[in-house]
């Protein structure tokens, strides 16, 4: 059976910087269906051939020593182009022509691939199921939606209405690059697939879980974007709840997309609701200095670079650990971390009584999501020819070393799972209402009058002092540390 991948908003930078690449990448491995063919659609006028040139010079820069030449140019033949305005109806009954065109089999397997802002998420499911392009009738249709899906939860379900009355809910693929990285699926075998770590992954030997994803970028040209979005809703709804769903949730039954998201679902419907008071005293957030002089941000902006929440997860399994997610810009480097915090031993027999020995730190696992892709493991050992004097040693894993070559970027198996329909690594419309109800508090809390001054912090650290200050106040501290791993 063939298939075909019809991105709507073609022209775009996400599809020559990550689609295309990742296509090509799959290809030249042998991973992607047989006869399987790229339709772009978008408003800017190509044709077949200008449009493959154009993709030649993007592919090339971004696969970098993994082009080939050959390779590309045999795969730039299962490329085509169609002009068309997704606003405009007409376009939609001319795509229908092209793809009967360049398909085999009316059975062919379609996935739409909405490349577009999000306004126009609504208008293209809806001329796609006008069109007769969502019917199933002749063989599997699916829609992948990027995020952001939605600002809040209100219009997030509304979207969600929207996209329903064009597909039904088993064609509906809502993508969260982050999912398709490396560590972030091993996370799952970590835990699932190892007796190891079962009996301590729970309350009884974790302190606490630190989620961070710190960029070292500043706003730049996306400030209008991000002075309308701010840091909640650019990182929190979508990657750091994510991170969290698969750190917390239980096993499932079987490998299966909707077992698997059911338990994804379980620990959303488990996070606490706070209060007014609690939300004050469950958050901190700041702006670099610098900020409202970007291009696009208001003088007198309120919108947070950098926040970081404690949530609690009501159940068995977490009752009584804090669950800590941070995110920022202008940090002092870039990295995406899981920092799971064991609790001290009970009793130290090292400790004051030993005047050679040294504060004995808990153990810690670090699961690097980026920029490399690995675990290290923190334990207590014994300095060498030193007494018993102790220092904090590290075991490492790094994906790259059992790699045969460069680790596949996230869009190469989300977009394969996307062909084959495999749905486990994309979200479900219930767990993406709920993310938003565990943000739109916080939102919400920040947006009132009486909410507390926003804390400047220079570009180049960990963020404003009060975040440091308000950890410190629980008796703890933030894992601020840079890449472990390289």
């Amino acid at each position: 059976m063939s298939h075909t991948i019809v991105i709507l908003g073609a022209s775009g930078d996400l599809t020559s910087r990550k689609l295309i690449p990742a296509l090509y990448s799959l290809y030249r491995k042998g991973r992607l269906p047989e006869k399987t063919q790229v339709l772009g659609f978008s408003r800017t006028a190509y044709s077949h051939e200008a449009w493959r040139d154009k993709l030649t010079a993007s592919t090339q820069e971004f696969v970098g020593d993994e082009f080939e030449s050959d390779s590309w140019q045999a795969f730039a033949q299962h490329i085509f182009y169609q002009p068309g305005d997704i606003e405009n109806a007409e376009d939609f009954d001319k795509l229908v022509v092209t793809l009967a065109k360049i398909e085999d089999s009316p059975a062919c397997t379609r996935v739409y691939y909405l490349s577009t802002a999000p306004r126009f998420y609504e208008p293209a499911v809806t001329r796609l199921a006008a069109a007769g392009l969502a019917s199933e009738a002749e063989g599997p249709r699916r829609v992948v939606i990027e995020k952001p899906f939605g600002t809040d939860g209100a219009t997030a379900h509304r979207l969600n209405e929207a996209v329903h009355r064009a597909f039904d809910e088993h064609q509906v693929y809502r993508i969260d690059h982050y999912l398709g990285k490396e560590t972030v699926q091993n996370l799952m075998v970590l835990r699932f697939a190892n007796a190891i770590f079962e009996p301590v992954w729970n309350r009884n030997y974790i302190d606490h879980v630190q989620i961070t994803v710190a960029e070292e970028v500043l706003v730049g040209r996306r400030g209008g974007y991000y002075d309308s979005a701010g840091v909640l809703r650019d990182m929190f709804q979508n990657h750091l709840l994510q991170l969290l769903m698969i750190t917390a949730m239980e096993a499932p039954v079987r490998y299966e997309a909707d077992l698997v998201r059911d338990e994804k679902v379980k620990v959303l419907r488990a996070i606490r609701a706070l209060s007014e008071d609690e939300l004050c005293q469950s958050s901190v957030r700041g702006q670099y200095r610098g900020y409202l002089d970007e291009p696009g941000v208001a003088a007198d902006s309120r919108t947070p670079t950098f926040a970081a929440t404690r949530l609690w997860i009501d159940n068995w399994r977490w009752q009584g650990v804090p669950f800590y997610l941070r995110s920022g810009k202008g940090m002092s480097c870039r990295t995406t971390q899981i920092v799971i915090q064991f609790v001290a031993p009970p009793h130290s027999l090292f400790g004051n009584k030993n005047k050679h020995a040294q504060f004995v730190d808990a153990n810690r696992l670090v699961i690097q999501i980026q920029p490399a892709e690995g675990i290290q493991l923190h334990f207590e050992s014994k300095v060498p020819d030193g007494g018993m004097r102790l220092r904090m040693s590290e075991l490492d894993f790094r994906f790259a070393q059992d790699a045969s070559g460069r680790l596949p970027d996230a869009y190469q198996p989300l977009l394969c799972d996307a062909l084959a329909g495999e749905a486990s690594l994309f979200a479900r419309s219930d767990e993406v209402e709920l993310a938003w109800d565990v943000i739109d508090p916080f939102l919400a809390s920040w947006a009132a009058e009486d909410s507390p001054n926003i804390e400047t912090y220079e570009p180049g650290g960990w963020g404003p002092e009060c975040s440091t200050r308000w950890m410190r106040d629980q008796g703890r501290q933030w894992f601020d540390t840079c890449p472990v791993l390289k």
